[in-house]
């Protein structure tokens, strides 16, 4: 059987699902896909670049976010796409964080470029709309990560039940931070 990227990328997300980030390795990866852990390298120079395949796979749909004329809901209309995406998979906002601090998800840039773009239409200054951008995702990386764990200690049983997942409202807390973000955009334009 001849191994392909792809099926690589699948079988590494389907790990990451069954059992998180701590033990997607290259060898169980390999185990699974029954081969030895070298055959891997053929296809991923380190795991770093498999990590960097699978966040652009957990991004996809948020790179196909339909256009949308106005910037703030641009902005509004990536990030939650940005956060369905990365909540669709288990530890999906660490891996992609970390791939996006490495610069290793094509996917990420991608997003990155479109937020600058919205930035940039909000009237954020060229110099630094990709800041602007920058601080939206990181915004959306932080808020999901907590949001995953929470998730996880809430099905051990070890919240508090006023922390539990019922009885937070996570898409209102999430919308309340990205609208502070969006109205701070609309400032920034103002005062530049």
């Amino acid at each position: 059987m001849q191994l392909h990227k792809y099926d690589v990328v699948e079988a590494a997300t389907a790990i990451l699902d069954a059992y998180g980030i701590a033990d997607l390795t290259m060898r169980r990866l390999a185990k699974e896909l029954n081969v030895s852990p070298g055959a891997l390298y053929w296809h991923f120079a380190n795991k770093q670049q498999l990590l960097g395949a699978i966040a652009d796979r957990i991004l996809q749909p948020a790179r196909d976010v339909p256009a949308v004329t106005d910037w703030r809901e641009r902005i509004v209309a990536v990030c939650s796409a940005l956060r369905d995406a990365l909540l669709s998979h288990t530890d999906g906002a660490e891996l992609v964080s970390a791939s996006f601090a490495a610069g290793q998800s094509q996917a990420a840039g991608d997003i990155l470029t479109a937020l600058s773009a919205a930035a940039e239409d909000a009237g954020v200054p060229s110099a630094e709309a990709e800041l602007a951008a920058r601080t939206v995702i990181y915004y959306v990386l932080g808020f999901t990560v907590d949001e995953q764990s929470k998730l996880q200690w809430d099905s051990a049983g070890v919240l508090d039940p006023q922390e539990s997942v019922a009885a937070i409202d996570h898409d209102r807390r999430f919308g309340f931070g990205l609208r502070l973000l969006i109205d701070g955009l609309g400032v920034i334009s103002t005062v530049s």
